[in-house]
This record gives structure tokens, C-alpha cells and sequence, in this order.
């Protein structure tokens, strides 16, 4: 069910490129990282394979600091989801129940697990359904600064209009081609090839339409998660949360996502905060090496048990 991609179309960085596909038909590009030849001298048969998703509108490009970290214990896989990347649009609307289930056919076609599942922004709310549906394949979670239903600031009506301005100016720009240039300082420390990716792939009027299509999904979704909360497994979750205001967010915002996170970790039986004290919101390009100390600190805990 897939096919390598030739090497001069794909990131040298992210890995070997392939497609899955979904339950409808639909082809979801992902690219995967080995892992090490022989495991390290504490890590059992078995070892997870490491699956990131990336934030809204976010393609796979943008875990090119942390991916090739993870990669030094287990396999490590990225990939776009419909509409974003290399993946062909969806043309049904963007739930998060329908992202959470591409997700796991993307994890069908990985099989057999089982998994830690690594998500920033709004696919926090995909990877907490994906691995509600289908628990027993799941080792863990970790959660870099994820969007959060208990982040009450969120639903108020002044968020959700400039939400809705920020949105709509960032389709302008990306018509004019001026979106990538907002952008350029924070990129700047990824690997050229997948700066190169992000370039062509990352900023144009269609990724935006998905952008729109996934904010949608992510508004239903926080207000159902409010009423019924995905059951996640009893697994190790990590927490992992920006301390530093950017992206827009003011001190406020910021001090109740930080809230919101210390609360994620403490309903998790095996939950852990993690405050990430020298980044915002892009923890994934400013601190990749703490990301990747989670990662690796769920593989030791998953070996011993």
C-alpha cells in the first residue's frame, strides 16, 4: 500500500518518503526516519515507533529539528495530512474524529506498533481522539503546547473574532505571496531541506483553505471535548507547555494555556508537566532537545515495563 517517492523529491533529513492510504482511498505522504541499527543497551524488543503530527495548517516540515533527535533510539515517522504537504485535499470536512481516523490508518499502515504519538498545537486534540480510538496500540503521548479545552479564555467571543481576523489576514498574504515572509525569522534554524519544502509547499492559498477547514474541526472539537473528553489509555502523558507570550498571545492567554496544561497532566494517572521555560508557542523549533528528552524518557519507561 505504498510507494517510495525518488530521493530528489523528498527531505534527506525526515527520511525515506512513502504513502499511505486512508480507509476512503485517499493518500497521506509520510516520510520515516530507521531508527539505530541496534537498539540502546535499555530499550526492549518492541520499541515504539515515534508518529509526529504536526500543528493546524502545519505541515511534516516543521518537525525537521526534532525528528532526526528521535530518531537516534527508535523509527520516527512524519507526515502531512489531507490538504497540507504532499497530501491531496480531503473533500469532506475536517473533524477531528475524520483527522484522529487518518491518523490511525496511517498507524494501520505503520503496524504493528505500538506507538508514542507526538502532537503540537491543534493536533493535540487529533493524537488525544486517535489514540482514544484505538487504545491498546498506544505507549504514550507527548503534548507540545497542544490547544486545550480547559483554556476557557479560548471561547470567548473576542478570541474567536480575532482568531477569525488573523486567519482571514493570513489568506490575503498567502495570496499575495507575502505569508512566507512572516514566518522566516522562526524558520531559520530548520535544515535546508526542509526550509526548501516548507518554501514550496508551506504557504500557499490552498494550504490556507485547509487552514480554515481544520479551524472549524478544532472549534466543534473543543466544545464537544468539554462536554466528553476523549478516555485516553493509561499510558504515559507529557505535557509539555511554552511559558513565553508570542504568536500573538497575550500574558493572559498565555497564563491560562499554562494553566490548562498543568491540568491536562494532572487527569492523567501517568501525566507529567513540562514547562518549556525558553520558548512560545513553537517549542518544536526553539527547544527541540527538550521534546526530544520526553520522547526519549516514555521510550526508557515503556523498556522497563
Amino acid at each position: 500500500m505504498s510507494r517510495t517517492l525518488p530521493v530528489a523529491q523528498a527531505s534527506h533529513t525526515q527520511g525515506a518518503a512513502a504513502v499511505a492510504r486512508t480507509r476512503d482511498g485517499r493518500t497521506l505522504y509520510y516520510q520515516s526516519l530507521p531508527g539505530p541499527a541496534q537498539p540502546l543497551a535499555d530499550t526492549a524488543a518492541g520499541t515504539p515507533t515515534i508518529v509526529f503530527d504536526a500543528g493546524m495548517a502545519a505541515s511534516r516540515s516543521f518537525w525537521g529539528l526534532v525528528q532526526p533527535l528521535s530518531a537516534q533510539w527508535a523509527r520516527s515517522v512524519v507526515y502531512d495530512r489531507s490538504g497540507l504537504g504532499r497530501s491531496p485535499a480531503d473533500p469532506q470536512a475536517r473533524t477531528v474524529q475524520r483527522m484522529a481516523e487518518d491518523l490511525n490508518d496511517l498507524l494501520d499502515h505503520l503496524s504493528p506498533g505500538p506507538f508514542i504519538l507526538v502532537a503540537h498545537s491543534g493536533s493535540g486534540l487529533i493524537v488525544r481522539a486517535a489514540a482514544a480510538q484505538q487504545p491498546a496500540r498506544i505507549a504514550g503521548l507527548v503534548l507540545v503546547d497542544s490547544t486545550d479545552e480547559a483554556c476557557t479564555p479560548v471561547f470567548s467571543p473576542a478570541f474567536r473574532f480575532l482568531e477569525k481576523a488573523a486567519h482571514g489576514a493570513s489568506v490575503l498574504l498567502a495570496r499575495l505571496g507575502l505569508l512566507e515572509a512572516c514566518y522566516h525569522h522562526a524558520l531559520t534554524g530548520l535544515p535546508a531541506d526542509t526550509r526548501r519544502d516548507l518554501s514550496q509547499e508551506g504557504f500557499t492559498a490552498a494550504v490556507m483553505k485547509t487552514r480554515g477547514a481544520e479551524l472549524a474541526g478544532l472549534i466543534a472539537a473543543m466544545h464537544e471535548f468539554r462536554r466528553q473528553p476523549p478516555r485516553l489509555p493509561d499510558v504515559p502523558v507529557s505535557v509539555i507547555s511554552g511559558m513565553k507570550a508570542d504568536f500573538g498571545m497575550s500574558r493572559r492567554l498565555r497564563a491560562a494555556a499554562n494553566g490548562a496544561h498543568r491540568l491536562r497532566a494532572a487527569h492523567c494517572r501517568q501525566g507529567r508537566f513540562i514547562p518549556a521555560r525558553h520558548s512560545g508557542h513553537a517549542v518544536l523549533l526553539s527547544e527541540p532537545e527538550l521534546i526530544a528528552g520526553e520522547i526519549s524518557h516514555l521510550l526508557r519507561q515503556h523498556a522497563r515495563r
